[in-house]
């Protein structure tokens, strides 16, 4: 079972890949792609913020 601190680490990684993904997407116009996306970008920042890490340096968005 994954400690805290594994679970803060994953999150951050998709937190990374979510925002990629909502960039790339936001360039090649698919507008559905991009509000899906916004869903798990809004919850990793939530879950993230309770956790206390510092966003910062890692929201590329900032929606």
């Amino acid at each position: 079972m994954p400690n805290g601190l594994e679970i803060t680490q994953r999150a951050i990684e998709d937190f990374t890949k979510v925002q990629e993904n909502m960039a790339l997407a936001k360039e090649e116009n698919a507008t559905k792609t991009y509000a899906n996306l916004k869903k798990d970008y809004i919850s990793l920042k939530a879950l993230l913020t309770v956790a206390g890490v510092n966003l910062t340096e890692l929201d590329k968005i900032k929606e």
